[in-house]
């Protein structure tokens, strides 16, 4: 049975396949089953390019436990990231400190 648990968002970046990088355009989350993996149903990213052929596209299979796993790992990737953007934009940035001559 096919869950019909399907989210698209659209991603600026670049993918993967074989030796050759190409241009993202959006990114498709789904739970249904496995295709590849050796397992039951999983999560699916798919990294795709809709103006190229179909298979512009780098794919994942994933366990949830292997998801959530992702998720908590970029939840803490992008705070980092968010912290370090606002210091060097000088939004929150710490005073430097400076040496007496």
């Amino acid at each position: 049975m096919c869950t019909s648990i399907v989210e698209i968002a659209p991603a600026e970046g670049m993918a993967k396949r074989g030796d050759q990088w190409f241009p993202l355009t959006s990114s498709v989350v789904a739970y249904d089953h496995a295709r590849h993996a050796p397992l039951g149903d999983v999560i699916t990213l798919d990294f795709v390019n809709g103006a190229m052929e179909p298979g512009a596209r780098a794919g994942v299979e994933l366990t949830l436990a292997s998801a959530k796993a992702l998720r908590d790992a970029l939840d803490r990737a992008i705070a980092a990231a968010e912290v370090e953007e606002a210091e060097v934009r000088g939004k929150g940035a710490r005073p430097a400190l400076t040496h007496a001559a």
